[in-house]
């Protein structure tokens, strides 16, 4: 039997990348998916792709700082297919980098509000939805910049998504009780448009490379395994945790 059989997911961040790779494999293990990113248009894609597989798919394109938006995905959730039982946080951003004493405060307020008041605001609708249900897993796209390892340059999303794993152990110690799960991944370097925007260079590739044990970076059906672990009830008894799913990064010194 399929792992999400007869389950609703949401995703953001859905148009490429992770959420994109997690999207269609949530799909594929059966659960009905709804996707949301601000470009409409390869949601659209994503779609089409999920239902040609023989997989349930409906999206609705946004921005995630708004409460509005995280309101209105789970309220498509509830309309089309009556309820919400996963949902992955995953929309973010690397946001404004450089010295941290240059960082302008309209960057720095841009990156949180992504990167962290976003996935607070799609937590909070989406944990209202699942008490009704009965429980559900929400899982939170963190990584190991400024929790394992420290990179210069990235104060503000450092700070951002290190702020992810508190909040995972809040929500995961209020709402435990009450069958909701809670749970943060934490990538190392994965081979998304992204990561290739900011080491656009063989070099710099190398680099990043050679700083994982696996001397590899990873795939994003690779992360998309680790969430689907989390969503899925093989994970029934996980709750709280920042899972580092990053090659090994956080151990290498070598």
């Amino acid at each position: 039997m399929s792992r999400l059989a007869h389950k609703v997911a949401l995703v953001t961040g859905a148009s490429a990348g992770i959420g994109r790779a997690t999207a269609k494999l949530f799909a594929a293990e059966g659960a009905a998916v709804v996707v949301g990113a601000r470009r409409a248009a390869e949601l659209d894609s994503l779609v089409q792709e999920i239902r040609q597989a023989g997989g349930e798919a409906v999206a609705l394109a946004g921005d995630v700082r708004s409460e509005d938006y995280a309101r209105a995905l789970v309220e498509l959730a509830v309309s089309q297919y009556g309820r919400l039982d996963i949902a992955f946080n995953n929309a973010g951003t690397i946001g404004e980098g450089g010295a941290s004493t240059e960082v302008s405060a309209d960057g720095w307020k841009d990156t949180l509000d992504i990167n962290l008041t976003g996935p607070f605001l799609g937590a909070k609708h989406q944990i209202a939805q699942m008490l009704r249900n009965g429980g559900g897993s929400v899982i939170f796209t963190s990584t190991f910049v400024g929790y394992s390892f420290g990179f210069p340059g990235m104060a503000a999303y450092a700070a951002s998504k290190a702020g992810l794993i508190g909040l995972t152990q809040a929500l995961a110690a209020e709402y435990g009780p009450q069958g909701v799960r809670v749970n943060a991944v934490l990538p190392g370097a994965v081979d998304t448009d992204m990561y290739r925007e900011h080491n656009s260079s063989a070099e710099s590739q190398a680099f990043v490379t050679g700083l994982h044990a696996l001397k590899r970076v990873a795939t994003p059906e690779e992360l998309a395994r680790s969430v689907l672990y989390l969503a899925s009830d093989d994970a029934s008894f996980v709750t709280g945790t920042a899972a580092l799913v990053d090659g090994g990064v956080s151990i290498t010194r070598t």
